[in-house]
């Protein structure tokens, strides 16, 4: 779907900070709204987007169990 969106989970990726998430929800979000930057009154619902995907995949990475491995550390 987005092809610059990486993948964020060990061991593809080790060291993924919170910018990395935040990156790749707002990548989504520009994808899925059509808008790399929304006009004035849509702001508000892009930036609650934004946050909310940013807290989905951040709940999805602290939960995934990789074979060998764990949890995402904190």
């Amino acid at each position: 779907m987005c092809r610059s969106i990486k993948t964020l989970r060990p061991p593809a990726a080790p060291d993924v900070t919170e910018d990395d998430i935040r990156a790749a929800a707002l990548q989504y979000v520009r994808k899925v709204s059509g808008f790399r930057q929304p006009a004035a009154h849509n702001q508000a619902a892009f930036d609650e987007a934004v946050a909310a995907v940013t807290a989905a995949t951040e709940r999805l990475l602290d939960q995934l169990v990789v074979r060998g491995g764990g949890s995402r550390p904190a």
